[in-house]
């Protein structure tokens, strides 16, 4: 628990230009690279690899990515070459699209290769674009491609993220309160939960006072603001490693954001409240706390997980970082 007043710096958080390791400077080469190319921004094409490594990430068995590949894009040996193939490792491509296969090559060497970086992304791009290149035709060649509308969404979302801050390296984080207010937590996943109905607690109750700032952990984009009947005035913030951080029993937003606003780590997006349980407005069925719940994306379905151990983490993560500037 810690004490004071209400500090709003954040851990990752700051305007400053931010100097970007390696990885993301060769990332950053290679969607430039393909921008170039198909003419589409780079900010869409990085949306592009960013959902397809989230997926690789999400899926390791079925999505293999190598542990030196630069891009996180992953395409089945069937789909590249072709259903029809019968060389099912085709890396022509002249007979690759007479079978109707999306291998391309991006690179310029003449061979689509599948184990190559700058090949694989540049072909599923290459893919989205049949249709056109404006936003609204962008979409669709995605959904062509995808055949999911949330694939559609995460990438336009990511794409917003890397335009606004015209940078890659967007991981900083914050503990979702000002770590010089009062307040307490422990790990509460799993525990039963009564009302509604029989079920389970998926996240971390943070226990503080009414109206303490409740700060976003990420960059990210507002992706939920409204009522709902369990987690009263909630808002939910979709970031770019696909995860989406959940934020409920508010006691009010602030009133300036809305769907498809961005957000960075220690903004304030409202305060600790005891909303929910009953009809909107309904308050004071329980002591007032933040409940912060994350859930992963897995391309059709998302699934929650235990936040306390990144909240520990974030919370000594910016206590470090305070003290470094003190």
């Amino acid at each position: 628990m810690c004490t004071g007043g209400y500090g709003l710096h954040a851990y990752g958080s700051g305007k400053e230009k931010i100097a970007e390791p390696d990885i993301f400077k060769q990332r950053r080469q290679l969607y430039e690279s393909i921008s170039l190319k198909t003419g589409m921004e780079w900010p869409y094409v990085a949306a592009v690899d960013q959902y397809e490594r989230t997926m690789s990430q999400a899926h390791p068995k079925s999505r293999p990515i190598p542990k030196d590949a630069i891009t996180g894009v992953f395409v089945s040996e069937q789909r590249w070459s072709g259903e029809l193939n019968p060389e099912g490792g085709d890396s022509n491509p002249a007979s690759i699209r007479f079978f109707h296969g999306i291998g391309r090559d991006g690179s310029g060497d003449g061979i689509a290769d599948r184990g190559q970086d700058e090949d694989l992304l540049y072909s599923v791009v290459a893919q989205a674009l049949l249709g056109g290149s404006s936003e609204d035709d962008f979409s669709i060649g995605l959904w062509e491609y995808y055949h999911n509308t949330r694939a559609v969404q995460r990438i336009m979302q990511f794409a917003k993220l890397y335009k606004s801050f015209d940078r890659l390296e967007l991981s900083g984080h914050t503990f979702p309160l000002p770590l010089k207010s009062n307040y307490s937590f422990r790990s509460t996943w799993g525990n039963s939960r009564g009302w509604g109905g029989k079920r389970i607690h998926e996240g971390t109750d943070i226990f503080a006072g009414h109206g303490v700032p409740v700060r976003s952990t990420s960059y990210g984009v507002i992706e939920m603001k409204g009522w709902n009947a369990y987690g009263g005035w909630r808002i939910g913030i979709r970031d770019l490693n696909n995860l989406y951080h959940y934020y409920a029993h508010l006691s009010g937003f602030d009133k300036k954001l809305k769907a498809g606003d961005i957000v960075r780590p220690g903004q304030v997006v409202g305060w600790v409240g005891s909303s929910g349980y009953g009809r909107p407005g309904t308050q004071g069925k329980f002591p007032p706390h933040l409940h912060y719940g994350i859930y992963r994306d897995r391309g059709l379905v998302e699934w929650a997980f235990d936040p306390y151990p990144l909240l520990r983490r974030w919370e000594r993560d910016e206590s470090k970082a305070l003290r470094s500037k003190r």
